[in-house]
């Protein structure tokens, strides 16, 4: 199947064949492990709950060891339903240089941002007597509400969403150290959880 989870690591460049260089994201492919298969008779839907990654067993509590069988998982997802697939059993991705993949991850937490950063506001002039309100959102719509609607862009928190971005390509799959080199930028932080579907 064309779908795993993986870890971003960091960017780089790769060369090809005709010597163009290729801006690239590095991620870790991890082993995902069934933990969990969901029908449609006993959960309302068909999924299979996998584990990647590994983290210390003294983080982790009785009842997930319970759950996953003793592995010491460091994420659990659900993804698409697998035909014949077991508890304990490993998925391999079938990935391949020149897929077309959508990736989808959670991208960076950037704090309390003001409308400038966070909505492309231009601010106030320079001049012409207005002193401090170089980066401020001005006028927020007509008075008499009372009130501020809603959807109105203001300053408050940005980042930390969950982005999906389309139509990137797998440059190189390097299986012996289950790196996957895809074309262009994803989103999140170095060991941000990244979901790759082709």
């Amino acid at each position: 199947m064309k779908f795993i989870l993986g870890t971003k690591q960091h960017m780089t460049q790769l060369f090809d064949e005709e010597g163009k260089v290729h801006p690239v994201t590095v991620v870790k492919a991890d082993n995902m492990v069934v933990t969990q298969v969901k029908s449609k008779l006993k959960d309302g839907y068909e999924a299979v709950q996998v584990g990647v990654g590994s983290k210390s067993p003294k983080r982790i509590n009785k009842p997930q060891k319970g759950h996953m069988k003793d592995g010491n998982f460091l994420h659990l997802k659900e993804i698409p339903a697998v035909a014949s697939a077991t508890v304990g059993e490993k998925i391999e991705s079938t990935l391949e240089a020149g897929d077309i993949v959508t990736v989808s991850a959670v991208s960076k937490g950037k704090g309390f941002q003001g409308v400038v950063k966070r909505h492309g506001f231009h601010g106030g002039p320079r001049s012409h007597g207005q002193k401090h309100s170089e980066r401020e959102p001005g006028s927020i719509g007509a008075g008499g509400y009372q009130r501020v609607f809603k959807g109105r862009k203001m300053a408050g928190r940005m980042g930390g969403d969950r982005v999906t971005v389309k139509n990137l390509v797998v440059v190189s799959y390097d299986k012996d150290l289950n790196q996957i080199y895809i074309r262009g930028a994803i989103p999140g932080k170095k060991g941000t959880l990244v979901e790759i579907q082709g």
